[in-house]
């Protein structure tokens, strides 16, 4: 799908919708991760003194992405009107929050989701870097791999990406990338260790890894949560971590 630029017209009546996001079959189940969903929409905003660069407004902007994830909650095809109908909030109000009706949708998808923290780095790399995509049963630390809100939304959002590869990639450079940072970091620091190879490539070894994870959540449907899948994972992630060490004999270094 085309970029939707939500530039505002001179006469806002004369622009039609756009174009309508293509829908295509969910492939896709979900760990049952714990977070809720978006929250009610918010109050309408009350008027503020004018600033210069027109500042954005934290009630409206909560309005339109409620009504967003309203539309892609329902699943009806996701239009300029839409939005509008159920926020409540005009169409130029819309035009100056978004530049593209493709980056409110990511931003809406994203909806509940956080950066996982800092991965410590001066004991157990091994187990710190698998609990930091895994997430660790005795922690409440957020993991990569969680969604952060429920195995409907997750499925929605996959439904999304993977029928508009505009969408994906918008996706993926405004949220989903921050989120490797901590993990791409631990890497580093092993490397700086001596622990991992000098020449190690961050960022395909944490596709490795985390490819692991999503392949058992969005091709076969599994859970996270269950215990052969974790059992399924961690010997995945096992061979990846033999090849990630600077010295391969030491296959339980840490």
């Amino acid at each position: 799908m085309s970029s939707t630029v939500l530039a505002a017209p001179a006469a806002p009546a004369a622009h039609a919708d756009p174009a309508a996001h293509t829908d295509v079959a969910a492939h896709a189940d979900v760990a049952a991760h714990a977070g809720p969903d978006a929250g009610a929409a918010a109050a309408p905003a009350a008027t503020t003194a004018r600033r210069p660069g027109r500042p954005r407004d934290e009630d409206l902007d909560r309005q339109i992405i409620d009504a967003t994830l309203a539309v892609i909650d329902t699943e009806e095809e996701i239009t300029v009107s839409r939005i509008i109908a159920r926020s409540g909030v005009s169409r130029a109000a819309l035009y100056r929050r978004w530049p593209s009706l493709t980056t409110l949708i990511a931003a809406a998808l994203d909806v509940g989701r956080t950066v996982p923290p800092e991965i410590p780095t001066d004991g157990d790399l091994r187990a710190a870097i698998f609990a930091g995509i895994l997430g660790d049963p005795a922690s409440l630390a957020p993991s990569v791999t969680a969604a952060g809100y429920s195995e409907a939304r997750f499925r929605q959002r996959i439904r999304l990406v993977m029928g508009d590869r505009e969408l994906q990639r918008a996706y993926w450079n405004s949220h989903v990338a921050r989120r490797r940072v901590p993990i791409e970091d631990a890497f580093r620091a092993g490397i700086a260790r001596g622990l991992l190879r000098s020449d190690l490539d961050v960022a395909a070894c944490f596709d490795a890894l985390a490819g692991a994870a999503y392949y058992q959540i969005v091709v076969r449907g599994d859970r996270l949560t269950d215990a052969s899948t974790r059992d399924r994972l961690h010997a995945a992630f096992e061979v990846v971590w033999r090849g990630m060490l600077a010295d391969p004999a030491q296959e339980t270094a840490h």
